[in-house]
Parts: C-alpha cells; sequence; structure tokens
C-alpha cells in the first residue's frame, strides 16, 4: 500500500474503497485498492507496479455501465474520473484525453458548429470508456470521427493505434483488455448550424421521452440482439417490466433499464439481469448480452443464464 501512495504524489489512492461511491448504480463492495492517477506518468508508473508485482488491475471511467459486486473486487481498481482531463480543440480536430466527460466534449462540439456528436446528447461517461464500448445513440456512435487512440500497455508502455486499426461494431471495439485509453484524436466536419440544433433537440427528446433518467442505473443491460430487434422490447412482451427484487427494478419506462431506487445490492440487480436473459432465452430462443460491465462476480456466476461475465 505504501509503495502504491509513493507512486502517487498528486493522485489519489485509498484502501478497502467503496465502489458505491464511484458508480452510477451507487452499488457495489469495496476496491482492495482504488487509485486514481492524476496524470499519464503517474498512471504509467502504476501499471509498471502492478505488472511487476502481479496484481490485478482493473479500470472503470466515471463508473456508468458498471456493476460491481457486493463483495467486492480485489486488486487494484483504476479510475481515470477527474484526471487526465485535457481537451484541445483547432478547428474540426480535438485531442481528449480518456478522463474527459463525454458531454463536455459533445457541448464544446455543438458549440463550435461540429457535426457528429448530436445523437450523443445527455450520454454519460468518459471519452475512454465510451470508445471501449463504442457508445452510441439513435445512429450516431462515437468512433465514426476517430483518426487515432493512444494507450497505456499493462507494462506502462505507450502505443498509437489508427483508426485502421482498431475494429468497431454495435457496442463493441478491439482495445485489448490489458490496454488502456489515454488520450484520442477526432476529425468533426462543420456542419449546419440549423441541422445540428435539429439533431440535438431531437436526440435529447427522445431520451428524455424513453428512458428513466430520474433513477440511478447504468444504463441499458443488454445490447440490442439484431438492429431491428430491441432487448428492451423482448423484455417487454415477456411481462417483466416492473418486476422487483429488493430495491431493484426492471423499468416499467423502459425494460432495458434495471433501476436502482434507494437500496438496492448488485445481488438485487443480478437477479433481474439472470432472470430477463433466461425467460427471453425461454419464451423467445434469444440470448441476450450484456452490456453493462460486471466486476468481482465470479467467472461461474453468469453461467446459467448464458451470460459472460
Amino acid at each position: 500500500m505504501t509503495a502504491i501512495i509513493n507512486l502517487l504524489p498528486k493522485g489519489t489512492v485509498l484502501p478497502d474503497e467503496p465502489l458505491s461511491r464511484h458508480t452510477t448504480y451507487g452499488i457495489g463492495g469495496p476496491a482492495e485498492v482504488f487509485a486514481r492517477p492524476a496524470n499519464q506518468q503517474e498512471l504509467a508508473d502504476l501499471l509498471r507496479f502492478a505488472f511487476a508485482e502481479g496484481l490485478p488491475v482493473h479500470f472503470i471511467g466515471s463508473g456508468s455501465n458498471c456493476l460491481v459486486s457486493d463483495a467486492g473486487v480485489a486488486g487494484l481498481v483504476i479510475s481515470l474520473a477527474g484526471a487526465l482531463k485535457a481537451f484541445q480543440m483547432n478547428s474540426g480536430a480535438i485531442v481528449a484525453e480518456a478522463g474527459v466527460m463525454l458531454g463536455h466534449m459533445v457541448r464544446r462540439c455543438l458549440n463550435e458548429g461540429l457535426t457528429g456528436m448530436e445523437s450523443l446528447v445527455g450520454v454519460p461517461g468518459t471519452v475512454g470508456g465510451a470508445l471501449i464500448m463504442n457508445a452510441g445513440a439513435f445512429g450516431g456512435e462515437i468512433s465514426t470521427y476517430l483518426q487515432q487512440v493512444r494507450v497505456l500497455t499493462s507494462k506502462g508502455e505507450e502505443k498509437i493505434y489508427r483508426r485502421a486499426d482498431l475494429v468497431f461494431s454495435y457496442r463493441h471495439s478491439s482495445f485489448k483488455p490489458d490496454e488502456i485509453i489515454i488520450a484520442a484524436e477526432f476529425h468533426f466536419p462543420m456542419g449546419s448550424a440549423d441541422k445540428i440544433s435539429t439533431r440535438r433537440r431531437r436526440a435529447s427528446a427522445e431520451r428524455k421521452a424513453r428512458q428513466p433518467l430520474k433513477f440511478r442505473s447504468a444504463g441499458s443491460v443488454f445490447k440490442n440482439p439484431s438492429a431491428d430487434l430491441a432487448a428492451g422490447r423482448l423484455i417487454d412482451q415477456a411481462g417483466l417490466k416492473g418486476t422487483r427484487r429488493g430495491d431493484a427494478e426492471i423499468s416499467i419506462k423502459h425494460a432495458n433499464f434495471i433501476l436502482n431506487h434507494h437500496r438496492a445490492t448488485a445481488e438485487d440487480v443480478a437477479f433481474l439481469v439472470k432472470l430477463a436473459a433466461r425467460t427471453i432465452k425461454q419464451q423467445f430462443g434469444v440470448q441476450l448480452e450484456l452490456e453493462i460491465r460486471t466486476l468481482g462476480f465470479p467467472p461461474q456466476y453468469w453461467e446459467e443464464a448464458g451470460l459472460g461475465s
């Protein structure tokens, strides 16, 4: 512990830190060690130390798409929320560090008349996390205008990926799980102010109308099985809207959201996740896939519902 503290003179290191404080669900047991490096050098030093010590490393951004076990997470949990947040804009070229909030980049693009990010208005999370899951909404994806990405390997070594080196698909990217994004470069075209404003208003209105934004959640729990088959619609058709376990509920407004009404546990949410997956498989023959990340659960925990961890 002392060694890690010495590596982060400007950052934050906390033992047994409740991850409920760092997830939008407000759920999660303690991280054995929680660290928030203040800059790239501290992050590199931290990764090199963990690699040399054989310490398991887990990354979270702003915790907006994570379900963390009530038992917590062994090893080192690194958060870039509030760190690595440098942002540079030059005409349509943007360089954003991984800890920049996605909403900040969206607003800056809109203010400068750049098009391509209007559909992501209101999407939570950091730029790094958004790239990992290829965040998107209403037909737009963050990877569309990506130029290149800088990452650090588990050994603390820097690498650069050009756009052509990477593969993106629906809620998926080819970034390696043992590498962490530190910065990304984008290039957005100028757009019509009227069209940008219209698309922004439409995306914002649709999100407010469709999603239960007043309650704690991690966003969409499952990926849509296909472009014309929505996970939420299947869960609704299965009659599961409003199903509760403790303070967790499958949302009445949008069945692909599982809400924490106040004191839901990870076990409460996970029960509903597995119930939905099993029911959809039984009734429709469709195997749902998780869109949220799960941390701290044993590998076999999700097997009965056909879900990977």
